[in-house]
């Protein structure tokens, strides 16, 4: 799902929203999750998952075309852990 889909969806669940309110919300909420995240924070949505911030540590990467020794610098990562709930939702048999 895109996130225009997305705001598509909620529209059709809230006919008494204008889209453009929802669209509003929507990217308030991806900018403000990016936020936290860019100032190293973790951001938890109680049954959905958390979001946090790896740091990787600087390394010797490989050219997969040449095999050439490529120093690959450190860095941050996003990474998305999915809470109970949803993971008992895609589970359900």
């Amino acid at each position: 799902m895109t996130k225009s889909e997305l705001i598509a969806r909620l529209a059709e669940q809230n006919p008494h929203l204008y889209h453009r309110d929802i669209e509003r919300i929507v990217s308030t909420l991806f900018d403000t999750i990016a936020d936290a995240l860019a100032d190293g924070k973790r951001v938890e949505l109680r049954g959905f998952g958390a979001f946090s911030v790896k740091e990787r540590e600087a390394r010797v990467g490989r050219n997969p075309r040449t095999g050439e020794a490529v120093a690959v610098d450190a860095k941050r990562v996003p990474f998305f852990k999915t809470g109970k709930q949803l993971r008992e939702r895609l589970n359900e048999i």
